[in-house]
């Protein structure tokens, strides 16, 4: 299964690579340039209006919890209030049970403690302690649907924090900001400091480290700059950044700090080391008085939905504290501009991608190979504390390529439409050539145009000689006669209207008859031959048109020269017989200009040595020659005798081809015979057809692989419908030897 996914993707390149070289739209920077910044556009205004913005989050959760396991902070000790502590000592906790539990921590010597329970009616909270400054007590501000939950009262209000968390919306609910310090409207939560945020400050003073309010958008904790969240930080839009926020930098839950319970410490299991100099948080766990909250480790295989408060405020003062001490980052992002270039810069990898690979299924597969890219860097950056968007850039370069490879794919059908158009009409044009010739002659098929390389031409040429004074329609001056016939003529000239005067071939086309229905019809075909001419000249393997003109009634074409030698020149019998990887390469070569023209529906009807010519230049096999304008010429004795409906070669030609009626396959079948020729050194026409199927006999004669001979036998079957149906498919089994 995998071969055959490989080997459509293979063909897939084969026509994408086709479809490439045709230089199918000079303006095809405008085209990637104008898709990219549309994309863009689209996915930033969706951004700006928080479509997105839930589909980033939950990409970011994703990251999060992706990390490798961070070692748990040794500088706090969390004390858990348990269900099975609750039925030891009824909730609500006593005030004697709560100020037992701070004694006990007391004589172990920690350096704060921040007790994460509301009390409001706890008169005597640290009372009889020796440093009842290291205790930091909490309160609830009031909000919408909700009252404020006082702090304990006669309690200094500076060793209170508030305790609320903000979650990110209505829809997920989920923790991932930490909202350190606030402005407070409050009667009695009348403090600025989140409770752990105070905590840590209050930790880090006593290493004489304080915090600072410098900048209007930043705050310090002695050296240590912590930016504060924006409207539109990172990937939030329009968030509502009110006080000083920043992004939480989660644990691993199951990694974040040494938990003890209620019930240990009161029952002296827990050694004093444990407590001593640490930032010991207090804190329930039971569901029956808080249900928790939701952060990015809800979804996390193996954790539970509802994280513990007491759990996300360690969190918060851990990452004060990591920050600080241990230099751990922050999470970082980018500003606006960048992360619009960062996004544009995606949209046009997809334009390009699409551009480059215009095959649905090839453009999925690199496609999700280049997502798959951006994930990974993503990631990659996130493992360095750094947010950069993944979704933005991901849908951008999905509509972009998306974009770009319906743009071309309607083109394309374009294209494809208008040559089917010319080829009818071509057709068309042939059939009442056929007609007027038949009133002259019925037994033999027009001969062909001699070509700029080929070697049928006669030695002798008519008085028209080169001598450097003629100049056809005021522009190409002719230098040498290269090719003629009865009613054409080949030139080798000189176009003295472009730059450094370049080479090119001119055809001169003389129609057999001069009346005027004969002309009509056949300056009709010549006309479709020309346009048909004009647009496969964009391949690279096909000599470009330049111009096309009519100068009295005699046609003329004017097309690209191409220095080198055709393949008439390499294989036998004129050179020896040629090894297997000639004949592959050569098969090659020629299939990927045919795969080209047979995907604009057009027949070659006459592929054969003469008219392939090996480029000088860069060593690549051109086809020259397209020949429905063969019509115009007059008939010839060499031809057989179905004559007026047919065009080719005899020995290369199909008998489908012979009988008029050509297909895709008939090209397929004489490229077959040349590689058998080169194999062999047998002529086509000289080997002898099996009586039975028809089918040429020839592999007795050399020695080659199984593979090639398959292969082979497949181009050359008797029946059309027995030989490879497409180009493309006989180079996937090509390039699988």
């Amino acid at each position: 299964m995998i071969n055959g996914i490989l080997n459509q993707l293979r063909a897939a390149f084969i026509k994408d690579k086709i479809y490439h070289d045709t230089g199918f739209n000079k303006n095809w920077w405008q085209i990637i340039l104008v898709t990219s910044l549309g994309a863009t556009a689209l996915v930033w205004g969706a951004r700006e209006l928080k479509w997105l913005q839930s589909w980033e989050l939950k990409a970011y959760d994703q990251m999060l919890r992706s990390r490798p396991v961070e070692l748990p902070d040794p500088r706090i000790l969390v004390v858990k209030i348990t269900e099975e502590d609750l039925e030891i000592n009824k909730w609500p906790l006593s005030d004697n049970t709560i100020n037992q539990l701070l004694a006990k921590l007391e004589s172990y010597q920690p350096r704060i403690i921040g007790i994460n329970l509301y009390r409001p009616q706890q008169n005597n909270l640290a009372n009889k302690l020796e440093n009842p400054d290291k205790i930091i007590g909490t309160c609830l501000f009031s909000s919408r649907g909700r009252s404020e939950i006082p702090p304990p009262p006669d309690f200094p209000i500076h060793n209170i924090g508030y305790n609320d968390l903000i979650p990110d919306s209505a829809d997920d609910q989920i923790i991932r900001r930490a909202l350190l310090f606030a402005e407070s409207t409050d009667s009695k939560c009348a403090t600025e400091f989140s409770f752990a945020a105070l905590v840590a400050i209050n930790y880090l003073e006593q290493v004489g480290i304080n915090v600072d309010f410098i900048e209007k958008h930043n705050f310090y904790l002695g050296k240590t700059i912590f930016p504060i969240l924006t409207a539109n930080s990172g990937s939030y839009q329009r968030l509502n950044a009110g006080g000083y926020q920043i992004l939480l930098n989660y644990r691993h839950p199951d990694y974040l700090a040494q938990t003890v319970t209620l019930t240990q410490i009161l029952n002296n299991q827990v050694n004093p080391n444990l407590v001593k100099d640490r930032l010991v948080i207090i804190g329930t766990t039971a569901a029956s008085v808080h249900p928790g909250l939701y952060t990015p480790y809800s979804s996390a295989a193996r954790q539970p939905i509802r994280t513990p408060a007491v759990f996300i405020h360690t969190q918060i003062a851990s990452q004060l504290l990591s920050t600080v001490l241990d230099g751990r980052p922050l999470i970082w992002y980018w500003p606006d501009w960048v992360e619009l270039v960062w996004i544009w810069g995606w949209s046009l990898v997809g334009s390009v991608l699409a551009w480059r690979v215009r095959h649905p299924i090839l453009l999925a597969f690199i496609g999700s190979i280049t997502l798959t890219g951006l994930v990974g860097i993503c990631a990659i950056v996130f493992l360095q504390a750094g947010w950069i968007p993944v979704i933005p850039p991901a849908l951008a370069l999905v509509i972009s390529g998306v974009s770009v490879m319906s743009y071309t794919t309607y083109r394309t059908q374009q294209q494809a439409q208008l040559m089917l158009l010319q080829v009818e009409q071509q057709q068309e044009a042939i059939e009442q050539l056929n007609i007027l010739l038949q009133e002259t002659t019925s037994t033999a098929i027009p001969t062909a145009l001699y070509d700029q390389h080929s070697h049928n031409a006669p030695a002798t040429f008519t008085s028209e000689k080169s001598n450097g004074e003629f100049f056809l329609n005021n522009r190409y001056q002719i230098t040498k006669v290269i090719g003629a016939g009865g009613f054409g003529r080949t030139y080798l000239a000189q176009d003295t209207q472009r730059p450094s005067n370049p080479s090119c071939v001119v055809k001169k086309l003389m129609p057999a008859r001069r009346d005027t229905k004969f002309l009509e019809v056949a300056r009709r075909l010549f006309n479709t031959e020309a346009e048909i001419l004009e647009v496969l000249g964009k391949h690279p393997q096909i000599p470009t048109l330049f111009a096309y003109f009519e100068t009295n009634e005699e046609f003329y074409l004017v097309q690209e020269y191409i220095p080198g030698h055709t393949l008439h020149e390499e294989l036998p019998p004129i050179e020896e017989i040629k090894n297997e990887a000639f004949v592959i390469e050569m098969l090659k070569g020629v299939l990927e200009v045919l795969a080209f023209i047979h995907e604009q529906r057009v027949i070659h009807r006459d592929i054969k040595p003469t008219n392939i010519i090996r480029s000088t230049i860069d060593n690549r096999f051109v086809l020259i020659d397209f020949g429905a304008v063969k019509l115009m010429q007059p008939p010839s004795s060499e031809q057989t005798e179905l004559a007026t409906v047919a065009i080719g070669t005899r020995g290369y030609a199909p008998p489908e081809q012979l009988a008029g009626h050509p297909r895709l396959a008939s090209d397929i079948y004489a490229l077959g015979m040349m590689g058998i020729q080169a194999l062999t050194g047998i002529l086509p026409q000289e080997l002898e057809p099996d009586p039975e199927t028809g089918n040429v006999m020839w592999r007795e004669t050399t020695n080659i692989s199984a593979e090639l001979a398959a292969i082979l036998d497949k181009m050359v079957s008797y029946h059309f419908s027995d030989r490879y149906q497409s180009a493309a498919a006989v180079l996937q089994d090509l390039n699988q030897m």
